[in-house]
């Protein structure tokens, strides 16, 4: 499934809203340097869908703060 993410880095506290079942707010601490910002929000999807870190990929917006990512959720 593809989820749609608008990024805010460098921010305060740390948010994880859902605005749609497919897309999300989130705000992380890190700073948008060396893929810091990015690594920490496929780190906080993960943990919302109780799945595997490698299971979440980032496929576009690397520079962006919309970003488009892969996450592999299995159903059963």
């Amino acid at each position: 499934m593809y989820i749609k993410a608008k990024v805010t880095a460098d921010a305060k506290k740390e948010v994880l809203g859902q605005v749609a079942p497919d897309h999300f707010k989130i705000s992380v601490r890190e700073p948008a340097k060396q893929n810091l910002a990015n690594t920490r929000v496929i780190d906080l999807l993960a943990g919302h869908f109780s799945i595997p870190r490698g299971k979440v990929r980032l496929i576009s917006g690397h520079h962006s703060p919309s970003k488009l990512f892969s996450v592999d959720i299995e159903k059963k």
